[in-house]
């Protein structure tokens, strides 16, 4: 059984600072294969640098993926071309920067694609990701076994949708951008691991990692604001999931919502065995 951690939406330094914190704890204590993270909001809540993906590669990160503010940090663009664990969506049009897929090398040496798409409701018109993450697939067929979509959208029909028209294609489905966590995990009738938001890793007494006031004045007033990254309360959101090398299938998924507090208590314990 290959155990993988995906990790939502990480928002800004609070965000970044709980996974160097805590990621390799988390690791040790639930003996996990393969660590994989939105970052499109890593850089201040919006977009990534070099620099930014480099440190969270180095926390233990395998595989990072993006969504809409993949852009923002312009610095990222040439990046791309020489870190292929940094994904955008592969449902962008041709001639976009970088690719939406990579087979990964888990630690217990199992290989695991990862396939980045976005949606299209109320977000950028662009490519079909259905289409698209079942060409992504197909193409990964021979290289991997279990395969790990991130869906960065922003109706819940879609995700939805897509969770169901990839069950038994890929070993897990899991949904972004929203930055709450939903209660919806599940193993659907195939073998596909899916929930609808991961949920965010970052400040949460926020509105979705900005500070409050000026989210509150813009709906108040409809007039511009600057908004900050938040910094109270960070916490790590994430799921875990098992799949069967051989078939692909899911087995297991469980959702974390970690506070600082609770990384600290991981921090100070031995691992648990498997």
């Amino acid at each position: 059984m290959t155990r993988v951690l995906f990790i939502g939406d990480i928002v800004g330094r609070p965000g970044r600072e709980i996974v160097r914190r805590g990621l390799g704890a988390l690791v040790a204590h639930h003996q996990i294969d393969l660590v994989v993270a939105n970052v499109e909001n890593a850089a201040a809540g919006f977009g990534v640098t070099p620099e930014i993906a480099d440190d969270l590669l180095s926390y233990g990160v395998h595989v990072m993926t993006g969504g809409n503010h993949t852009w923002d940090k312009k610095e990222i663009l040439p990046y791309f071309e020489d870190q292929p664990r940094l994904l955008r969506p592969a449902n962008l049009p041709a001639g976009a920067p970088g690719r939406g897929t990579y087979v990964a090398r888990a630690d217990n040496g199992v290989p695991v694609a990862v396939i980045n798409v976005m949606g299209r409701v109320f977000m950028t018109a662009i490519d079909d990701p259905f289409r698209s993450a079942a060409e992504e697939i197909e193409r990964v067929r021979g290289q991997a076994k279990i395969v790990l979509v991130d869906m960065h959208a922003e109706a819940t029909s879609e995700k939805v949708a897509l969770g169901w028209y990839l069950d038994g294609r890929a070993s897990v489905v899991v949904g972004t951008h929203t930055h709450v966590q939903t209660a919806d995990e599940r193993i659907l009738p195939q073998g596909t691991a899916y929930i609808t938001d991961v949920g965010m890793t970052g400040p949460h007494d926020s509105v979705i990692g900005v500070e409050r006031a000026a989210v509150v004045q813009r709906f108040l007033t409809a007039m511009p604001q600057r908004f900050e990254t938040a910094t109270e309360n960070p916490r790590l959101s994430a799921i875990l999931v098992d799949a069967d090398e051989q078939t692909g299938r899911a087995k297991a998924i469980s959702r974390l919502s970690l506070s600082a507090r609770d990384i600290e208590a991981l921090v100070a314990q031995p691992a648990t065995p498997r």
